[in-house]
């Protein structure tokens, strides 16, 4: 029995961000060729925080968790900690036998601090940005399984329309990509999501985007991230999360 220890044996990690990578090629190319819109799924989201903690773990030793997180006005701890409340909330909506349709399951949020950003989930600072990226993966799953298992039937509220679990999915997803981005920018990291993911997401909630643009590009800059030619800077903007079929 080899070594795995040896140089010239894969770690565990290795191979598994070996598999994300041929997983994420898979879905890039099924993307270009596709003809009609597909839906987002819960192997999507599983990606896409796949591919986020990955680059994530680049980080666990970097002094600035408590920096900025892009032009956000919260700490990358902090932000971290709102994409895992975001995912849990939005698993929330659709896990009860009766789905709210008029205001979102009764949660009571709290800021930190002033400005902070009102969550209920945190982690636990002792765990350190290791035990953060858990926290972030437990809500990840748990939105996954409830897309996987629900109903295609099933709506819930959200203030951007009431929404299916693939619009649950999408809004988790569309999530993690660009605040991915904003995390990057206060770790400085390398974040680039495949096209395929940038792609799903615009076609169900920004489903009047421009085509014949970056799909990346596109996404951040119907976030207000970024900027695309022939179209100004967005300063406010909000997607639509009602079902497309």
């Amino acid at each position: 029995m080899p070594d795995s220890r040896t140089p010239d044996a894969p770690t565990a990690e290795a191979a598994a961000e070996a598999a994300v990578t041929a997983e994420a090629t898979a879905i890039a190319e099924a993307a270009a060729t596709a003809p009609d819109r597909r839906p987002v799924t819960a192997d999507d989201l599983d990606l896409a925080v796949d591919l986020a903690v990955t680059t994530l773990r680049a980080a666990l030793d970097s002094p600035d968790w408590d920096a900025k997180a892009g032009t956000l006005d919260w700490s990358c701890w902090e932000t971290v900690e709102h994409l895992s409340d975001d995912l849990f909330f939005y698993a929330a909506q659709i896990g009860p036998a009766t789905t709210p349709l008029n205001g979102p399951v009764p949660f009571r949020w709290e800021e930190e601090r002033p400005g902070g950003p009102a969550n209920l989930i945190r982690a636990d600072r002792a765990a350190g940005p290791a035990g953060l990226l858990q926290v972030l993966q437990a809500s990840a799953a748990m939105l996954s399984a409830l897309v996987r298992t629900k109903p295609p039937t099933v709506r819930a509220f959200h203030v951007y329309g009431v929404s299916d679990p693939e619009g649950f999915a999408a809004m988790g997803l569309v999530e993690v990509l660009v605040h991915l981005h904003d995390l990057a920018q206060g770790l400085a990291l390398d974040w680039t999501p495949p096209a395929g993911l940038c792609r799903a997401v615009l076609d169900r909630l920004w489903p009047d985007t421009p085509g014949g643009t970056d799909p990346w590009a596109t996404l951040l800059w119907a976030t207000g991230r970024g900027e695309l030619p022939g179209r100004a800077r967005l300063t406010a903007w909000r997607w639509d999360g009602r079902p497309r079929d």
